[in-house]
């Protein structure tokens, strides 16, 4: 039988399995019965039942009797966090300027987990085959601001996070072996910035730069991204790079002397 109460080591059993419930509705799985959304927690089906009907309880999650899917009210949980900390919001107008001055869209994101959460943008036109939005999530090693947050953790959480990952080829140029994601992580450490060529999707460029807090740690990174019709890699390098470079470097400014950029470091 399944406890649904502390560990003694502080770890709430049910408060993470109640998350894990949550979790389990994504794009693919907009709308689960109770089997499926078990299976997908790995829960009994008497689990589940209690955590959705929890959930459904507490209103952030509806049912018709059969099936389940979160309501907007979840979205309350992300922008708890997003209230919380001052990064969105003294990165907005610094991406709006750097829009201004390039013509392409710009980004700022944190590393969660094994991906990146987009948490501030600005486009200018739609380059990818799905649509980016705040909160939308990409496997950080195949992203330019994925390799830049990476770049930064010691050697032993590196190794850690690949554990976790499978590199699967996402686009025609995909770094698909660990060895080769370690030296291009290695060389992004070095020059400080990444571009990464049609790793994520077909005809997707884009080139990042490091967010550091106040001590110089790495906590959030920008970039700019275009269509490989539109930049050559020689242009990314030499007409985008600098003012990016600039952006970041305003951000993280701003970043110091905000009375909530501890919240931001992770």
């Amino acid at each position: 039988m399944e406890s649904e109460s502390d560990t003694g080591t502080g770890y709430v059993q049910s408060l993470a399995r109640g998350l894990l419930v949550i979790r389990a509705f994504n794009e693919a799985n907009p709308e689960m019965t109770l089997s499926e959304v078990a299976r997908a927690t790995d829960l009994s089906r008497a689990a589940a039942r209690r955590f959705l009907h929890t959930l459904v309880h507490l209103g952030y999650v509806w049912t018709d009797g059969r099936v389940f899917a979160l309501t907007p009210r979840v979205l309350e949980l992300g922008f708890s966090y997003l209230s919380s900390v001052s990064l969105p919001e003294i990165a907005q107008p610094h991406l709006e300027q750097l829009v201004s001055e390039v013509h392409e869209s710009a980004s700022v994101s944190v590393l969660d987990g094994t991906d990146v959460v987009y948490v501030a943008r600005v486009p200018t036109s739609r380059i990818m085959a799905v649509s980016i939005n705040i909160g939308t999530r990409f496997p950080a090693y195949a992203t330019s601001m994925g390799r830049v947050m990476l770049a930064d953790l010691p050697e032993d959480k590196l190794h850690a996070h690949l554990d976790q990952i499978d590199l699967a080829p996402l686009g025609p140029h995909t770094i698909t072996t660990r060895a080769e994601l370690i030296e291009e992580l290695a060389r992004i450490r070095e020059q400080g910035w990444a571009l990464v060529d049609q790793e994520l999707e077909a005809g997707l460029r884009s080139i990042a730069a490091p967010i550091r807090d106040r001590y110089g740690r790495v906590v959030a990174a920008a970039n700019i991204s275009s269509h490989a019709s539109r930049t050559t890699l020689e242009a990314a390098h030499e007409d985008l790079l600098p003012p990016l470079l600039d952006t970041t470097r305003r951000i993280a400014a701003d970043l110091a002397v905000s009375p909530q950029s501890r919240a931001v470091v992770r």
